[in-house]
């Protein structure tokens, strides 16, 4: 499998969590997570996270001992005579941590920013690449050690 399990009981807490006390710069009651897409291609596996209004500067995807982080920072300045009415949008610092498995070759690992878009791309290690296995004659096949 690419990425680790899916864990639900701990989802579950996780967004009950954020939910409860929301994000330090976001509005309270709404979490600040990146929405995320996983396409699993011939090859490799895409990662599409949506940072919405995310200067590219800001953004930075970074991998360390098998976990690919991805944080942005998404902040509106309000001019000296401005006054927010009404504030819905988050805003605020953004991290997601996946953790890849041992196939996917961190050394090419690609990202690329568009529309609101980070598209990361992850190739497979040749490996971890799907193979048809031969199947031999009716007899069960030796085993070696």
């Amino acid at each position: 499998m690419l990425l680790t399990s899916f864990d639900p009981i701990a989802a579950d807490f996780d967004r009950l969590v954020q939910r409860s006390f929301g994000w330090a710069d976001g509005v309270a009651g709404r979490s600040a997570v990146l929405p995320m897409d996983i396409i699993r291609r011939e090859g490799e596996v895409v990662l599409r996270i949506d940072l919405p209004g995310a200067d590219k500067d800001s953004i930075d995807v970074t991998t360390d001992h098998g976990v690919l982080t991805v944080s942005a920072k998404r902040s509106e300045e309000y001019g000296e005579q401005e006054r927010p009415v009404v504030r819905e949008r988050v805003m605020g610092s953004y991290t997601r941590k996946v953790r890849l498995a041992e196939t996917v070759d961190a050394e090419k690992i690609e990202a690329a920013y568009d529309n609101g878009v980070l598209s990361i791309v992850l190739p497979l290690q040749e490996k971890a690449k799907a193979r048809k296995v031969e199947i031999k004659g009716a007899h069960a096949p030796e085993l070696t050690a």
